[in-house]
């Protein structure tokens, strides 16, 4: 895909948004007005049982327009085909919707003019990547593995994002993504090996087939291990997955206003070693500028030196709370609020196996899976361990044990003095585009496992 064409493609998706936005002031000349369009596409090639199965491939063109009248408001969408009939009639409906709503006297408006930061987490290549492409690597998974079953998929993503509203926002972004996850399984383990970048040139399959091979053969014929509350070291998918919590219950401008977080700015909540921030222009992550509301997103503390920093808004919550929006409002979240979207959290200075040696007995952990929150303002949290867990006496990896169901609050787990050490190596977690860690691994002095995998 050549510049001219990503240029002709970012001109597409913002002359869809400004027909759309036409469409609607001539309807309701007074109306205010937001309107955005995201196009690109969306590939995936499966596997299980060590064959490809599936190789799909989707176009993606989605309108979605808000509409507020005298401060009742509505939203619609429109996918697929997206000429002046079909927004038309889109704008038809949510026009008529807003002027029955009652009156929303938290509206916040539209978002003013402003721009985004130039960032371009963009890759030609990877915007190009064909089904050749994606097969070769889940082959060299496969090949790597060494005759263990293997299952997982590699995708290439490619987004264009246009914003327009009635206020004079303008703005436009684009983005690629990367991913393959794998798995390679024993009769009694199960081994993971994944990797995210904006370049599918960035994943070399035979290296993440070995890795997740290697960790199967480690993790076969586990024991049990008595529950109980143990040191552990947490691999970079767990420790996304912390952080996933802690934002959406917790840093979340709503859940604050609500009174369910734990939150509180200028706090020491968090070990001193622990800095979080949300930044879209670290060259490490990926993802578009700016909001599914028009608003940029500029680099953001959440945690500095384990002190509580700042938190995630909407243009409602930010206006609730008098600080205006950070620019972490997504499709559809108006339930639960603002999302993080770009979570980097600062690494340290050992290597992960000098997070290991430091462990007097403990437990590695190399993913966690059906985590359910219990209680939001402790952060209290209960899943289950996956894809390899092991054993730790007098500084060494002494035998696998089989999964375990943990329960335990992720702000004590991250507390003041309860961090003991962080790698300096990070990895990248794609959650979808809305949500991206750039996170390390973790040495944490207290983690409570409630019993196995079956209670």
């Amino acid at each position: 895909m050549s510049d001219v064409t990503t240029t002709a493609a970012a001109e597409r998706a913002l002359d869809t948004a400004e027909r759309a936005l036409r469409l609607a002031r001539v309807r309701a000349a007074d109306a205010e007005v937001e309107v955005t369009v995201r196009q690109g596409t969306e590939a995936l090639t499966r596997f299980a049982t060590s064959f490809i199965h599936q190789n799909v491939a989707s176009e993606v063109n989605h309108v979605l327009i808000r509409v507020a009248l005298d401060g009742r408001n509505a939203s619609t969408s429109v996918d697929g085909p997206a000429d002046d009939d079909s927004l038309g009639r889109a704008i038809d409906n949510v026009i008529e919707a807003a002027r029955i709503r009652p009156p929303d006297p938290d509206w916040p408006g539209l978002a003013p003019r402003a721009s985004a930061p130039a960032v371009d987490h963009f890759d030609e290549a990877t915007a190009a990547a064909s089904p050749d492409e994606r097969a070769a690597r889940v082959g060299a998974f496969v090949d790597a593995a060494g005759g263990l079953e293997t299952a997982g998929f590699c995708s290439s993503t490619t987004v264009q994002l246009a914003f327009a509203n009635s206020a004079g926002q303008r703005l436009t972004g684009r983005g690629t993504a990367a991913e393959v996850d794998g798995i390679a399984r024993t009769a009694s383990a199960d081994g993971s090996g994944r990797r995210t970048s904006v370049r599918l040139a960035d994943l070399d399959g035979a290296v993440l087939g070995e890795r997740a091979a290697t960790k199967a053969r480690a993790a076969s014929d586990p024991t049990d291990l008595e529950p109980g509350t143990y040191e552990v070291v947490l691999e970079p998918n767990c420790v996304a997955n912390i952080l996933s919590f802690l934002l959406v219950h917790g840093f979340n401008g709503k859940a604050v206003e609500e009174g369910r977080s734990f939150a509180r700015v200028g706090a020491e909540q968090f070990d001193q070693s622990i800095s979080l921030r949300d930044d879209v222009t670290d060259s490490g992550t990926l993802g578009i500028p700016f909001d599914i509301e028009g608003t940029p997103k500029q680099p953001l503390d959440v945690v500095r030196g384990g002190v509580t920093r700042g938190l995630l808004h909407t243009r409602r919550t930010g206006r609730m709370a008098g600080s205006g929006s950070t620019g972490h409002a997504v499709e559809g979240g108006a339930a639960w609020g603002a999302l993080g979207a770009n979570l980097v959290l600062a690494g340290g200075d050992k290597t992960a196996e000098e997070l290991i040696s430091g462990v007097e007995r403990g437990v590695l952990v190399t993913d966690f899976w059906y985590t359910r929150i219990l209680d939001p303002r402790t952060q209290v949290v209960t899943g289950l361990t996956r894809n390899g867990v092991w054993l730790i006496e007098d500084g060494r990896v002494v035998r696998p044990v089989t999964n375990l169901r943990f329960t335990q609050s992720f702000v004590e787990a991250l507390g003041p003095g309860a961090v003991r050490g962080i790698s300096t190596n990070r990895e990248l977690a794609l959650a979808g585009w809305n949500s991206v860690y750039l996170v390390p691994s973790l040495h944490l002095a207290k983690w409570n496992f409630t019993g196995g995998a079956r209670g």
